[in-house]
């Protein structure tokens, strides 16, 4: 089209009635229609082929800051005329390359400039570049008597740039038209994306328990950390959540088939390897069973696998798996651990220790807090209690002069020879206190801690019917000490 079409398609447009907006009824309806396709906040707007203002100064009505260019010399007066007062700047200027150096704005707005450009692709691409992240366009075209621009065109060439385009049909409303009209004409408001949401792989890992060992898988092949020992893991695919994930990845790498109830959440870490991006990583405690042994079902990219103490784990792992385990032994549940970019992927016993515990938020109200217990002889009790309790993973919390106690998380127990003490024995068959019960990891531990129990002032209740005195399903051991306090140990 050359430059006298364009000013004579464009002086055709502005003689026509409603696009003066010269009548209060369709001003009206265009205003109420701008503050759908415009920014509630105050925004820098962008006015193309402005003509002679008139939806500019519906607008900066609105409280936008404007600035309008239009070719037509005389557009621009009339447009400088009706815009004064408003703080709108007008400018001469092709829409295809406006006159605005450097700036950005937060929305460019054109009225029936699009289906005059020779090559409105290149055009838009330039108009968006003017555009700052999250900006949008507000392109309000149609077709006429066979000529003009469809929406569906115009949709396809603003595809590229963005999916959030809302397509709002106009010739319906003749209230915008000052009359009835039965050609295409409508609105495409296209919404830049802003910049996108920081996004994180999210990996899975399965800490299988055989008693006190873990399963180690060494990498082999892999082209990341081969030879490092690394926990059976994975990364979650899409439209996977993380139980979901970890179960197939332990099918594919060590043949075990796990079903969701067998899975327990260990350890979440955001973990940073040197020179990449951060991630974030599911740990999930499983128990082995014998009858499902696991495999080498990836030969390609395991050379070994292997059963471990987890409180005397091998060196040669890698850093971030080995940082998870440690956690998981400590009963963290959640750790950021972070490396420098010259950092090693293998964990070195006297490198930086990378990992941060965060704190997790206080006991909820109604949680148990303590128990406390008196005891003819504290001397006696703290042996008996400081051991059981030290291998149950409780650790020496408060001494004074008539009490002890041990805390493991947010709650303690206290063993006190208190001076108000009436009675020098305690009897669990009286009303009162019975017995406290406390979780044991698993059978072997439990076995493990009835076997030495003996060496340390507890003796074990019926023998006879022991592990399953507590009934057929429950294991469970019942210890009773020489003050005759009792208690009792469950495990899975």
């Amino acid at each position: 089209m050359t430059t006298t079409d364009w000013d004579a398609a464009a002086d055709s447009f502005d003689e026509e009635p409603d696009h003066g907006l010269l009548d209060p009824v369709v001003r009206g309806a265009w205003a109420q229609r701008m503050q759908t396709w415009l920014p509630t906040t105050r925004s820098e707007v962008l006015d193309l082929g402005c003509g002679t203002g008139s939806l500019s100064l519906l607008a900066a009505g609105q409280g936008h800051r404007i600035t309008a260019v239009d070719r037509s010399p005389r557009m621009v007066e009339q447009a400088r005329a009706k815009l004064a007062g408003t703080g709108t700047e007008v400018l001469v200027g092709d829409a295809e390359r406006p006159p605005v150096g450097c700036r950005r704005f937060d929305v460019i707005l054109a009225r029936h400039v699009m289906w005059l450009l020779p090559d409105p692709e290149a055009v838009l691409r330039h108009w968006v570049s003017l555009l700052r992240p999250g900006g949008r366009l507000v392109l309000i075209e149609g077709v006429w008597g066979g000529t003009g621009l469809s929406a569906d065109r115009l949709t396809a060439l603003l595809t590229p740039h963005t999916e959030r385009i809302h397509h709002e049909p106009l010739s319906g409303d003749a209230l915008l038209w000052g009359g009835e009209v039965d050609d295409e004409r409508y609105t495409l408001v296209a919404r830049l994306e802003p910049p996108r949401r920081h996004r994180e792989v999210v990996d899975v890992h399965l800490i299988l328990r055989r008693g006190p060992d873990v399963l180690l898988a060494r990498r082999a092949g892999t082209g990341y950390a081969d030879g490092l020992l690394h926990a059976p893991s994975g990364h979650a695919e899409d439209g996977e959540d993380v139980r979901e994930a970890v179960i197939r990845e332990t099918a594919e790498e060590i043949g075990v088939a796990l079903d969701p109830d067998e899975l327990r959440v260990a350890l979440v870490m955001q973990h940073r390897g040197p020179g990449g991006n951060p991630r974030m990583g599911w740990f999930f405690e499983a128990e082995y069973d014998p009858a499902r042994p696991p495999r080498n079902a990836e030969p390609e990219k395991c050379s070994e696998l292997a059963w471990f103490p987890l409180d005397a784990l091998p060196d040669d792992m890698v850093a971030y798996c080995r940082a998870g385990l440690d956690g998981y032994r400590a009963e963290e549940r959640f750790l950021i651990h972070w490396h420098e970019d010259g950092d090693s992927v293998e964990y070195t016993p006297d490198g930086t220790r990378r990992a941060v515990p965060l704190p997790v938020a206080p006991a909820p109200t109604g949680r148990l807090h303590h128990i406390e217990l008196w005891a003819p002889d504290l001397a006696e009790a703290e042996a008996q209690w400081g051991w059981l309790l030290g291998e149950l993973g409780h650790v020496p919390y408060q001494r004074w002069a008539h009490g002890r106690s041990w805390r493991r998380g947010d709650t303690y127990v206290v063993v006190e020879r208190s001076p108000d003490l009436t009675r020098d024995t305690h009897d669990r068959l009286r009303p009162g206190l019975n017995h406290l019960a406390f979780h044991v990891r698993d059978r072997a531990a439990l076995d493990a801690l009835v076997a030495r129990a003996p060496g340390h002032g507890w003796r074990l209740l019926f023998p006879d019917s022991h592990p399953y005195a507590g009934g057929s399903g429950h294991y469970a051991a019942y210890l009773e000490n020489a003050a005759g306090y009792e208690v009792e140990l469950v495990a899975p």
